[in-house]
């Protein structure tokens, strides 16, 4: 295996890199197109967002990248997928800029939205963000990413969830055992889609 697919877990050290990554990953997302509008004002937000989601997770040892930091996985482990008020108000403040104060309630009552339809039973892993820097798109990355966690909810018989943001990202998430379990529309939003993958 190369290098760049060889995936370990990400260090503290890697954050500032991952978050630069996983903000080009995610600049044409409809969901950080729906909630920050301005795209020169995007890249800066989403590197903060994705900055504050990486630093909430890392304490748990499962946010997957490989030597060039060029994909992420973050997932938060079987009943520690919700975030805390403190966490939330973290999130808050890296999106805040005052061209977006407007969007805030939009788009935090479209987070409560996607917590509040978050399954609760059984356990499972909650796969929090997945991205892969777009020049190494199309390599393979976002599955060997995948692999180590996906491999340990087989072997512990654990299921898996995610959420979507992109339809035609559906058919590669159900190559890994994902199935859609439900639309979820966004408040003057796009539509994200629910899965749900069952140990193999």
């Amino acid at each position: 295996m190369s290098p760049g697919r060889d995936m370990r877990r990400a260090r503290k050290a890697d954050l500032p890199a991952l978050s630069k990554m996983l903000a080009r990953a995610f600049m044409d997302d409809p969901v950080a197109c729906w909630s920050c509008p301005p795209e020169h004002l995007r890249t800066r937000v989403l590197e903060r967002f994705q900055g504050a989601r990486l630093r909430q997770l890392l304490g748990y040892e499962e946010i997957w990248t490989n030597e060039d930091l060029s994909c992420a996985a973050l997932w938060a482990p079987p009943k520690r997928w919700r975030t805390t008020l403190r966490e939330d108000l973290e999130i808050a403040r890296s999106v805040a800029h005052p061209r977006l104060l407007g969007r805030l309630p939009l788009a935090t009552l479209g987070l409560m939205g996607l917590e509040r339809q978050h399954p609760h039973d059984p356990p499972h892993w909650y796969l929090a963000v997945l991205g892969t820097d777009p020049p190494a798109q199309g390599q393979g990355l976002g599955s060997a990413v995948l692999g180590p966690v996906l491999e340990q909810c087989d072997r512990d018989g654990v299921a898996a969830y995610l959420e979507s943001s992109k339809e035609r990202n559906i058919d590669f998430y159900a190559r890994h055992g994902f199935r859609v379990t439900r639309e979820i529309k966004l408040p003057r939003g796009p539509l994200m889609w629910a899965m749900w993958r069952d140990p193999r």
